[in-house]
């Protein structure tokens, strides 16, 4: 009697567990109670939990889970199963926990009882977006590319809001700021031309002015120089006092000392003043008026391209303020943490793309290694590990709009700057070199934006468009104070550097932003013609792909970023069908030789 209720029990008890939740092991024949013995082959159970407030499906190969309807199932040991979701259609998968983890597809080795957890969200959330692309192009400031976005939006009938441009495109009357005149920088002494260096005089002022020609020669954002920009008083004896009066001031006499070192025709600096329009930059102010941008959206450091980039990939330069290897002090590479590792590390998918041309790469297929030395990425030892283990990661940018067009980007996309094919929009370094032209920049950017935007995965992407610097170009809003990444203060300052030479100024450390620099947010879920201004820089990016897969932040500096999840509307996304930008306007007169 005690045998036929218990055999009874054992029955009642497996009934129980033929819907989600439980787990059982057993093996064929009589006899056994899990993982071996008996007469027959061992068997382990598979048990898959759905949860989160979203709806999907999960199915297994070799067949038995189909959940839904039936979450626990029985495998022979050593049998690989593989799990795939399927989505609701208002729903987001946001990731495979307990034997799983990440959000690619799940397999598992059947050697003991298994319990896999499978998340499913609402799309009104953060999860809606399966797809992060980041696109930096090089060395524009906000007032240089967007400082005309007010007068754009009264010429094309678009109803005002606050957005801190330059102030003589704001309206006399209504929304703050106002008009106000075109802001100036002392320029040279006229009775001191070149050859000789540039003397600092505040009664020969440079105004504001729109730049005629889409080629201009270089100004440079470097660490000095960045200093220099923001108080050149220090050059004159004065102390960097952020009260007195002059802060931003010294653009002009930057952009003029390094004309006159480099043989350019702008010996005066004239160049670090000019701006853009929605007449050259049209496909730019489209983009920044119906979708999502900022007005104090700032670079990280002040310093370049190398030292910037170090921060949108790692969140710190790691106490450089110069490019790796410009010293003794410098090391080649940088040991700092990258969102790259943290994302191979969470099986999260990810991509650098490369434009090859003009590298030296040869391809296809191109080299791993050889494209990862223009990315960036090769700034950090972790480009070794890249390399040499995920070479497959690394690919020319054809393959970005491959993936886009074929519905098949990886979870995160990092395109790096096409540089060597004169596509970044970076100031002409030499008079001898081809002009970079902004308006061949700007169509590239149009390549691959509108392939995203009409690529299957649009309805679940979310690219940030920014600028790795500002270039050395005036903006009238000073950096910022951000939480230093590290505590490690500048350690491979050079002997003449203003901070070396009479500034011991707040901006001497790593706990300040740089300049601001143009961003636009574009995807189905970006707010329509929304502004923010909430200062952040743009390892803000980082912050936002960590919230997205529950990443631990790298740093304080990342960590203290706003996680841009405020240019989105979830619950009642605007662009689910992507508008039609205009075709990027190329033709306008490219030159070096005078200004404007």
């Amino acid at each position: 009697m005690s045998r036929a209720l218990g055999a009874f029990g054992v029955l009642v008890f497996l009934l129980l567990l033929s819907g989600c939740g439980g787990t059982v092991n057993s093996t064929s024949g009589s006899g056994g109670s899990g993982g071996s013995g008996g007469s027959g082959s061992t068997t382990y159970q598979l048990t898959v939990q759905n949860s989160g407030t979203g709806a999907g499906t999960i199915t297994s190969s070799p067949a038995g889970i189909n959940c839904g309807s039936t979450c626990v199932a029985t495998f022979s040991a050593g049998t690989v199963v593989t799990l795939t979701e399927a989505v609701g259609s208002t729903s987001a998968f946001a990731g495979w926990g307990g034997g799983c983890s990440g959000t690619t597809t799940c397999s598992v080795t059947m050697n003991a009882n298994t319990t896999v957890s499978a998340t499913f969200n609402s799309a009104a959330g953060i999860a809606s977006i399966n797809h992060v692309i980041i696109l930096t192009q090089e060395n524009r400031s906000l007032d240089s590319y967007l400082g005309a976005l007010r007068e754009y939006w009264a010429q094309n009938g678009i109803p005002d809001q606050s957005f801190d441009g330059l102030p003589q495109f704001n309206p006399a009357t209504g929304i703050a700021p106002l008009q106000g005149p075109a802001p100036t920088n002392p320029g040279c002494n006229p009775s001191d031309p070149a050859p000789s260096d540039c003397v600092f005089d505040k009664s020969n002022l440079v105004t504001s002015f729109h730049l005629t020609t889409v080629c201009t020669e270089n100004t440079s954002p470097s660490w000095d120089e960045s200093h220099n920009d923001w108080n050149p008083d220090v050059n004159e004896g004065n102390t960097a006092d952020p009260n007195d009066g002059d802060l931003n001031d010294g653009f002009v006499y930057t952009a003029a000392y390094d004309g006159r070192a480099d043989g350019f025709y702008d010996t005066d600096g004239t160049r670090a003043m000019g701006y853009y329009d929605g007449t050259q930059l049209n496909f730019l102010y489209f983009m920044a008026t119906d979708f999502a941008t900022s007005d104090r959206f700032f670079m990280p450091a002040m310093s370049r391209t190398n030292i910037n980039r170090e921060y949108i990939l790692g969140a710190t330069s790691g106490g450089y303020a110069y490019p790796n290897g410009t010293d003794a002090a410098d090391t080649p590479q940088l040991t700092s943490e990258t969102i790259i590792q943290d994302l191979q590390n969470a099986g999260i998918t990810w991509t650098i793309f490369v434009n090859p041309t003009g590298t030296g790469c040869s391809g296809p297929p191109y080299d791993a290694s050889c494209l990862l030395k223009t990315s960036y990425m090769d700034n950090f030892t972790y480009a070794q590990t890249v390399a040499s283990q995920y070479p497959q990661n690394v690919q020319p940018v054809s393959q970005f709009v491959a993936d886009a067009q074929a519905g098949t980007l990886p979870q995160v996309s990092y395109i790096a700057p096409a540089s060597d094919a004169g596509l970044d929009e970076h100031g002409t370094d030499s008079d001898s070199d081809a002009p970079t032209n902004i308006e061949a920049g700007e169509a590239y950017v149009e390549s691959l934006i509108t392939a995203v935007m009409n690529g299957p995965e649009w309805s679940s992407s979310a690219l940030f468009w920014t600028y790795d610097e500002a270039g050395g170009l005036y903006d009238h809003v000073s950096p910022q104070p951000e939480p230093s990444p590290d505590g490690i203060k500048p350690k491979d300052l050079l002997p003449g550097d203003i901070c070396n030479t009479g500034s011991t100024g707040p901006t001497c450390d790593f706990t300040w932003t740089g300049y601001r620099i143009p961003l636009v947010v574009v995807s189905p879920y970006a707010k329509q013609n929304y502004v923010d201004h909430t200062v952040t820089d743009s390892t803000a990016i980082l912050k936002f792909i960590e919230t997205r897969w529950n990443l631990p932040a790298l740093n304080a500096r990342d960590a203290a970023q706003q996680d841009m999840t405020a240019f989105f509307d979830w619950d009642n996304p605007p662009w689910m069908t992507p508008p039609t930008p205009p075709a990027q306007k190329t033709g306008d007169p490219c030159y070096l030789d005078h200004l404007p």
